[in-house]
C-alpha cells in the first residue's frame, strides 16, 4: 500500500546557496546531520551510479521532504534546469493561501517566473517559477469550491 510520497531529490550547484534559498523561500530546514561521500562502493549501489562523490542534507517542510545533492563526481550531464517538456521530472507545485502575495515574496528571494503574474484558471491560479539555479516550481493556489483542495486532505497523524 503507498502511503504517499517521502521526498523530492534535487541536484544542486551550490548547496548552501540552495538551503539558504529553500529555507527563506519555502520554510525548509535541514533534519539530521549533511552527509557526504566518495569512492564507496556501497553508497554507488544505493544511488546507482559508479565511482561517485557528492554531498547531501534532507530538508523538510511540514511533511514535505526535500534531499538536496551537489555531486562532484560524475560532472552532470546538464548544467540547467530542465524544461516543462524535457523527459523525466520536471518541477514540483507548492500550494499557498496568498499567491500574488507569495509571487513578490519569492521573487524578491531571487526567483524568476514565466509571467507577469499567476494566471487565474478558474479552479486554481497557478504560475511557474524558476529557484536561483533553474529549476522549475509551480506555484499554485487552490480555488475553495475545487474538488480536490488541500485544505480538504485530513489532517496528518503525528
Amino acid at each position: 500500500m503507498i502511503r504517499g510520497i517521502h521526498h523530492v531529490a534535487v541536484h544542486v550547484h551550490d548547496m548552501d546557496r540552495m538551503i539558504r534559498f529553500y529555507k527563506e523561500a519555502f520554510g525548509f530546514e535541514v533534519v539530521g546531520e549533511p552527509f557526504s561521500w566518495a569512492d564507496d562502493e556501497f553508497v554507488d549501489r544505493i544511488v546507482a551510479v559508479k565511482n561517485s562523490a557528492a554531498k547531501g542534507a534532507m530538508l523538510r517542510a511540514g511533511t514535505c521532504y526535500m534531499e538536496m545533492f551537489q555531486f562532484s563526481a560524475p560532472a552532470p550531464n546538464n548544467t540547467k534546469g530542465l524544461d516543462p517538456f524535457d523527459k523525466g521530472y520536471t518541477h514540483f507545485c507548492v500550494d499557498v493561501t496568498e499567491i500574488e502575495y507569495e509571487f513578490e515574496r519569492l521573487k524578491g528571494l531571487g526567483m524568476t517566473f514565466t509571467e507577469p503574474g499567476p494566471i487565474d484558471m478558474g479552479h486554481v491560479k497557478s504560475i511557474y517559477g524558476r529557484d536561483p539555479e533553474g529549476n522549475l516550481i509551480e506555484i499554485q493556489q487552490t480555488a475553495s469550491e475545487c474538488d480536490f483542495p488541500l485544505s480538504a486532505l485530513p489532517p496528518v497523524a503525528k
